[in-house]
């Protein structure tokens, strides 16, 4: 038997206002997002925005619906959006940020399985990574490089001849 430890670097910044310009603004397109959800059951309230090459941004936000499994997350309103609009264009960044009506969201929130996979779908599309900015409603923001950073030992395309 061996064993093989995957790790990855995460910068993390005490505030929005640490971010670089670029990044501050696609962070508060997603807090935008995030005021407009639909989540009558959950009340937890996320918001995405994506950044194109074109300079061009779009936004999502969490869809919910009586029949749960019916409901669509931020970012995956966010990134078909983009692909069924823009399918030529390379995403660079994907901010996404997460309110809740009943309790406090201190920490920064990560994309669910479904969300990671659809990401890593596109970066596999385009050969390049997408950015991910992740915060909660205020206060710290992780950077991540990839989201193959958190979604190690990930199924692709390649999988399937």
């Amino acid at each position: 038997m061996r064993r093989h430890k995957i790790e990855f670097e995460l910068s993390i910044f005490d505030s929005l206002e640490e971010l670089p310009t670029e990044e501050r603004r696609l962070m508060i397109m997603a807090v935008d997002a995030r005021g407009m959800a639909y989540a009558p059951y959950s009340q937890f309230n996320v918001g995405a925005a994506l950044l194109l090459d074109t300079g061009e941004i779009i936004k999502g936000n969490n869809q919910e619906n009586a029949s749960y499994p019916s409901g669509l997350c931020a970012e995956r309103v966010a990134i078909f959006s983009a692909g069924a609009n823009h399918p030529n264009a390379i995403i660079k960044a994907i901010a996404i940020t997460a309110a809740s009506e009943k309790i406090k969201v201190g920490s920064p929130v990560a994309p669910c399985g479904n969300c990671r996979q659809s990401i890593k779908e596109y970066e596999v599309k385009q050969g390049s990574p997408i950015k991910l900015l992740l915060m909660g409603e205020r206060g710290e923001v992780y950077k991540c490089e990839s989201v193959a950073d958190i979604l190690p030992l990930g199924f692709d395309s390649s999988y399937l001849g």
